[in-house]
């Protein structure tokens, strides 16, 4: 599959579903859907059904749902709903109501992660990562241990070790606490004793913390175990509020300055990932398309004006407030959101443009006809 047949796929679902949340929440509360578009700008191609028109449009970065009520950027007062109107306009539904339909967006974006988690994981089992030692580290804990390459750890301190990732949060946790392992060697079981030593290391965030280690590599062997259907869900939701929490932890890290800017990608870093997300299989594909759909939740949850979060909050200051909000201020906070999205959007292109830079210029160069 190539690069851009992936990208649509991926976006193409992500935006279905997205939208799809706030399309059926919105008949749900019996708010009249005008639009429902997938994608952005002039429009490929159209058809009506009732009063909905379905659109697929030419950017594919993008889409939405436009309610009776609703008129993009401008914010609409309710005296200028007609009559006939009012009863199934957006602006005439309680915060309560109008909060629901928003949030059905990313709420269908996380009920997507957590159906397709736990699809993977029916299809193909929990892939486990077995404890077994490949390269031992020169001079180090487990080097004077004895620990030699195959081991496979059993337990330690006498609790059993299924996974290496079980192992590793042992170790970390105990540096300079000495650690009594069983190994299994050629069929026999061996006691060794190491203590970890302390080493600066950074996390996948890029935050520098102090952890245990012994000087051992993993062998790299993975086993799928078969899981039934029960646990399967147990797993989805699981993996998906694991996901949740590891993307919201890293949007805190942005803002502390531990995680440089640098880090945020836009379109081409996305259509790469999607594109080798595709060639390694379909459930890559399939985990690749729950991740990113995880992030436009979350991404979309933020209280940024134009953003359902900004939407959400606007509702939540309305109903403490007991009132509407100012018309104009809420217009201008959009135009403020929309600045800031597109501030983002630009950082994002400049960070891909960074690094996919040789291969631009490869592709202009190409096209002018120099050689490459």
């Amino acid at each position: 599959m190539t690069t851009l047949a992936s990208i649509v796929i991926v976006l193409g679902v992500l935006i279905f579903v997205h939208e799809l949340g706030h399309f059926l929440f919105a008949k749900w509360m019996g708010v009249g859907v005008l639009k429902f578009s997938m994608g952005l700008g002039p429009k490929l191609i159209g058809w009506k059904w009732g009063e909905t028109e379905y659109v697929i449009s030419v950017i594919p970065f993008g889409g939405f749902v436009k309610m009776v009520g609703q008129e993009d950027l401008k914010v609409q007062s309710p005296d200028e709903i007609k009559e006939e109107d009012k009863e199934k306009s957006f602006l005439h539904k309680g915060p309560l109501k109008r909060s629901a339909i928003v949030a059905a967006g990313p709420a269908f974006n996380f009920f997507l992660a957590f159906v397709l988690f736990t699809a993977i994981v029916i299809a193909d089992g929990i892939h486990i990562n077995i404890p077994q030692l490949g390269e031992i580290a020169e001079n180090s804990p487990a080097a004077a241990a004895g620990f030699i390459k195959d081991d496979r750890v059993v337990s330690i301190n006498g609790k059993l070790i299924k996974s290496w990732d079980e192992m590793v949060e042992i170790v970390r946790e105990s540096s300079g606490k000495r650690l009594m392992f069983i190994v299994e060697r050629e069929g026999k079981q061996v006691e060794i004793s190491a203590t970890p030593e302390t080493k600066k290391t950074k996390t996948i965030l890029g935050e520098e913390i102090a952890v245990g280690q012994i000087g051992v590599m993993n062998a790299g062997k993975v086993i799928a175990e078969k899981v039934n259907p029960v646990y399967a869900v147990y797993y989805g939701a699981l993996e998906t509020w694991r996901w949740s929490s590891f993307i919201v932890m890293g949007i805190i890290k942005m803002f502390q300055g531990v995680v440089s800017l640098k880090e945020i990608g836009g379109p081409m870093l996305l259509a790469d990932m999607a594109g080798k997300a595709a060639d390694a299989g379909v459930l890559n594909l399939l985990m690749f398309i729950s991740i990113v759909s995880i992030n436009l939740g979350i991404i979309n949850l933020l209280p940024v004006p134009v953003l359902d979060g900004g939407h959400l909050l606007f509702f939540a200051i309305e109903g403490i407030i007991g009132k509407p909000l100012d018309q104009r201020k809420m217009e201008i906070a959009q135009w403020i959101g929309m600045g800031i999205l597109g501030l983002l959007m630009a950082f994002a292109i400049i960070n891909d443009a960074m690094r996919y830079s040789d291969g631009i210029l490869n592709f202009f160069r190409k096209i002018i006809g120099y050689s490459v």
